[in-house]
C-alpha cells in the first residue's frame, strides 16, 4: 500500500513537471498590425521582414522565449485597424503589439491598446499627440517622431541658403506633423504649403502651379505608392533638374528601385543609412541582403530594432511579460546594439538620436540606394516630450 502512494506521488510529481514544461514552452504571441494591401503595403510588408528576420536570426524566440508572431492587415483603414486589434487582445489575448505605418492608424488604436494593459511598440508612426500630452507608458517608439526627419530637412535647407519653398503632403496627420517639422527649423520663406487628398496620384495640378511660384526647393512627403507617383511626375514635368527636390520618407530603397534616375541626386532626411558605420548595422544589412536580396530600408531596420528591443527586455523578465512594471522598466532600459547606433528613450518613450541627410546614388554594383551626406543633428529629441507628464 505504501508503495502504491508512493508511485501516486511520483507520478503526481511527472505529471506536475510535464505540464509545466509544456506551459513553458508555450509560445508568446505578438501581434504584428501593419498596411499588407493598397498603396501604402510596402513599408509594410518592409517592416514585416525586417522584424520577422530578428526573430528568425535567434531561432523563432525573443529573450530565449518561443514566440508566434500573428500578422493583421489594417488596410491602411482606423476602421479596419480597430477591428483588427480586438481580435488581438481579445481573442489572441496577445500582451504586446507591434508596428503600424499610418498616423491614421495609429491615432485610431493607440490609446484602446495601451488603456487595456497592452505594450504597443511603433516600428513608423509616431504623431505628436502620442510623444505630448497623450503619451502612455505602455507605448514606445522605435522609430521616430513624425516630424524629426522633416526637422533636420528644414536644418538643412537653411544650411543652404534655400530662400523660398513650397511645400507639399497628403492631407493626414502624418503629412501635417513633417511640415510643422520643417517649419520649425527652416529660417527662410514659406510660399506655400498643399495638401492633397490621402491616396491621390495624380499631382498634375498641383506641379503646374508649383512652377509657376518659381521656389528654391520643394519639401514633399508622401507615403507608399503616392510617393513613386509624385516623383515621377515632378521629374516627368521638367522640375527635378530646375527646383530641388528634398524629402524625408520618399526616397526609401524600395522607392528607389521604382524611381531609378529619376530620383538621383535628390536628398532626404532620416535617422539611418545602410552605410552607417558600426558592427550591428554591417551585420543587419549583410543579413538581409543575403534573405531578401535587397538593400534594407528604414522601414525594415526600425522593426529589425523592434524586435531586439523585445529580445533584450523579454530577457530581463525572464519571459514573464505579465509582470508589466518590470517589462515596461526593461523595455525603458534598450539593452541592445542598434542599428543606428546610440540608441535611448526620451521620457515620452521615443528615441533620442542622431538625424542626417542622405543622397541618392548608385552604388558600385549599381543599384539604387543612399549614402550619408550630413549630419546636422546629433541626440536630437523631439518637440513635444516636454508635454508628457511622464518622467
Amino acid at each position: 500500500m505504501a508503495n502504491g502512494f508512493v508511485r501516486k506521488a511520483v507520478l503526481a510529481a511527472v505529471m506536475a513537471g510535464a505540464s509545466a514544461l509544456a506551459q513553458a514552452q508555450q509560445p508568446l504571441k505578438i501581434g504584428f498590425l501593419n498596411t499588407f494591401t493598397g498603396a501604402v503595403a510596402v513599408p509594410g510588408e518592409e517592416q514585416y521582414n525586417g522584424f520577422m528576420l530578428a526573430v528568425e536570426q535567434r531561432g523563432g524566440k525573443l529573450g530565449g522565449v518561443p514566440v508566434q508572431v500573428l500578422k493583421e492587415d489594417d488596410q491602411f483603414k482606423p476602421e479596419v485597424a480597430t477591428q483588427a486589434v480586438q481580435k488581438l487582445i481579445e481573442r489572441d489575448e496577445v500582451p504586446v503589439i507591434v508596428g503600424i505605418t499610418g498616423s491614421n492608424v495609429m491615432m485610431a488604436v493607440a490609446k484602446p491598446i495601451t488603456e487595456k494593459g497592452v505594450f504597443l511598440i511603433s516600428t513608423n508612426s509616431g504623431p505628436s499627440p502620442l510623444a505630448g500630452a497623450g503619451c502612455s507608458p505602455n507605448f514606445f517608439s522605435t522609430s521616430w517622431q513624425n516630424d524629426n526627419i522633416a526637422e533636420v530637412v528644414g536644418q538643412y535647407a537653411s544650411d543652404k541658403g534655400y530662400k523660398k519653398v513650397v511645400l507639399m503632403t497628403a492631407n493626414f496627420q502624418g503629412g501635417k506633423d513633417l511640415l510643422e517639422g520643417f517649419k520649425r527649423f527652416y529660417n527662410g520663406e514659406v510660399l506655400d504649403e498643399v495638401y492633397t487628398p490621402l491616396n491621390q496620384l495624380d499631382f498634375s495640378s498641383e506641379l503646374t502651379q508649383l512652377a509657376s511660384q518659381k521656389p528654391d526647393a520643394v519639401y514633399a512627403f508622401y507615403p507608399g505608392g503616392m510617393a513613386v507617383s509624385f516623383v515621377r511626375q515632378y521629374q516627368l514635368a521638367g522640375l527635378l533638374d530646375t527646383i530641388p527636390l528634398l524629402s524625408s520618407g520618399i526616397f526609401e530603397l524600395p522607392m528607389l528601385r521604382a524611381l531609378k534616375d529619376s530620383a538621383l541626386g535628390a536628398y532626404g532626411g532620416h535617422f539611418w543609412g545602410p552605410d552607417i558605420d558600426n558592427e550591428a548595422n554591417k551585420q543587419f544589412v549583410k543579413a538581409y541582403e543575403e534573405k531578401y536580396g535587397v538593400i534594407p530600408s528604414t522601414w525594415a531596420a526600425q522593426a529589425y530594432d523592434a524586435a531586439q528591443l523585445l529580445d533584450s527586455a523579454i530577457a530581463k523578465v525572464k519571459g514573464n511579460v505579465a509582470d508589466k512594471d518590470a517589462f515596461r522598466a526593461a523595455l525603458k532600459e534598450a539593452d541592445f546594439d542598434s542599428v543606428r547606433g546610440d540608441f535611448k528613450f526620451n521620457t515620452n518613450h521615443f528615441p533620442i538620436q542622431d538625424f542626417s541627410m542622405y543622397e541618392v546614388i548608385k552604388d558600385d554594383q549599381g543599384r539604387y540606394t543612399v549614402r550619408t551626406a550630413a549630419t546636422p543633428m546629433k541626440a536630437h529629441k523631439d518637440a513635444y516630450y516636454k508635454q508628457c507628464p511622464m518622467s
